[in-house]
């Protein structure tokens, strides 16, 4: 094993992300070998200069990091959508205490006292990048893009306010679908609200 060197937590606490995985630690590190790399951070955590939160995530400072960013990184790609970016736009009225991100897997995780559902979408509908911003550590959906997530896996969803939606953005974002029933949908959206 390599001797541990003081520069090595330098280069963690120099990066601007707050959480961190073990894939990034390794880059950062320059580390090849796993077996290396994992009792180098074992070595931290014990230190308590990194603090584990899930396998495989770790943080910096256990009391200061983002909540968003640990959400993306349980599960990539991700991006945060449905009922919290609906309700951050006006669309639901609803509190939701969860942090809903669009995924390759349907779960629900509890990380640190924070809940997170991951909902299930096709790889060409997750890796299309249309309608997506990307706010440095994670990535978050247009209320458009959240709209049509919504309404592609619950069809008959109530919405509260769908004033602020840009329609327009809405009928260009849908053929990223792929889906004749999704296009009628936002039809019957948009005769009722529009």
């Amino acid at each position: 094993m390599k001797k541990l060197k003081k520069f090595d937590i330098l280069e963690l606490y120099r990066a601007k992300n707050t959480v961190l995985t073990t894939k990034e630690i390794a880059i950062l590190w320059g580390e090849k070998h796993l077996s290396t790399l994992k009792a180098r951070i074992h070595y931290y955590v014990k230190q308590g200069k990194l603090h584990q939160l899930r396998r495989g995530i770790y943080v910096k400072d256990q009391d200061n990091y983002d909540v968003l960013e640990l959400g993306s990184k349980i599960y990539t790609p991700s991006y945060m959508s449905f009922e919290t970016v609906l309700r951050e736009a006006g669309i639901i009225f609803q509190y939701y205490q969860a942090i809903f991100f669009a995924s390759r897997f349907s779960r629900k995780v509890i990380c640190d006292h924070s809940r997170f559902v991951f909902r299930k979408l096709k790889d060409e509908i997750l890796y299309n990048p249309n309608g997506i911003v990307h706010r440095g550590a994670y990535s978050i959906a247009s209320p458009e893009r959240a709209f049509l997530d919504m309404i592609y896996l619950f069809p008959e969803y109530y919405f509260d306010n769908l004033k602020s939606l840009q329609w327009e953005k809405c009928f260009q974002l849908v053929t990223l679908y792929q889906s004749k029933q999704l296009i009628n949908r936002l039809n019957s959206y948009h005769k009722l609200y529009a």
